[in-house]
């Protein structure tokens, strides 16, 4: 059971921005995000989306600093990938 984060490279808003997953449920992702004062707004269907200002933070608190493709390929080895045509759909997880 692990908290993983990819690098703060996704730009939006005016940031950038990194991901932030569990790789063995959503109650550990949401209980660590909750831990470090993430909003529940941030969630995005199967990740939260971190501002690059909070990334050493995280880091800090315990989540491990992967590569996007391991952090996608360990939350789809898990099943907790949600595919993007579900995500658009707007179906909501536990």
């Amino acid at each position: 059971m692990t908290i993983l984060i990819d690098p703060p490279r996704w730009p939006a808003h005016g940031r950038l921005w990194a991901h932030l997953v569990s790789d063995a449920s959503y109650a550990e992702l949401h209980s660590f995000a909750s831990s470090q004062g993430l909003p529940e707004r941030g969630f995005d269907h199967d990740h939260y989306d971190v501002p690059q200002e909070r990334y050493d933070l995280l880091v800090s608190a315990g989540a491990v600093p992967v590569d996007s493709r391991e952090l996608l390929r360990r939350i789809t080895s898990a099943g907790l990938r949600r595919p993007k045509r579900d995500r658009r759909a707007g179906t909501r997880n536990p």
